[in-house]
């Protein structure tokens, strides 16, 4: 599985581990990665996609992942989501 959420973009982070002796050694930051299938309500199938947990937040927040991908920008998804988002908005209209 990827480190990198399919709807915000999210990919681990660089920094360090830094001892009480401030001795510094490298380590990543890994986003809270979680393989979620959502409900769409416009293509009446389950969406199974690998999502941070602020994004999941979010999705619950818009009201359901048909109302999210509406209003997200597209240079943030993932090819996946991005093709959910044309069908959506396609089968909306």
């Amino acid at each position: 599985m990827s480190k990198k959420c399919e709807l915000t973009a999210k990919r681990p982070l660089k920094g360090h581990n830094v001892s009480h002796a401030n001795n510094k050694t490298k380590r990543r930051f890994l986003p809270n990665i979680k393989k979620v299938s959502f409900r769409s309500d416009v293509l009446k199938k389950n969406i199974k996609l690998n999502v941070s947990n602020s994004a999941l937040k979010t999705v619950d927040f818009k009201g359901g992942i048909d109302n999210f991908l509406k209003t997200a920008k597209i240079f943030k998804l993932s090819k996946r989501a991005k093709k959910f988002k044309i069908k959506i908005t396609s089968q909306e209209v």
